[in-house]
């Protein structure tokens, strides 16, 4: 694939998931998204989300491959 094209593809990745977000406002708090907020410090890690991103991605990608 020419840098171009991988470009292309990354941007449209983007900008899909971006417009999941959007879409679907609850998406970076799921059961399992990690939060601990005491005083003076907050961390978010977004495990959940982060792992079903993945895996629609994964999907996505390999049956872009095999077109």
């Amino acid at each position: 694939m020419s840098p171009g094209r991988t470009l292309v593809v990354l941007g449209a990745a983007l900008i899909a998931v971006g417009l999941l977000v959007q879409l679907f406002p609850g998406l970076g708090r799921l059961p399992g998204d990690l939060r601990i907020e005491r005083p003076g410090f907050r961390f978010y890690f977004p495990l959940t989300t982060c792992l079903l991103l993945s895996v629609v991605l994964t999907l996505v990608l390999q049956w872009w491959s095999r077109r």
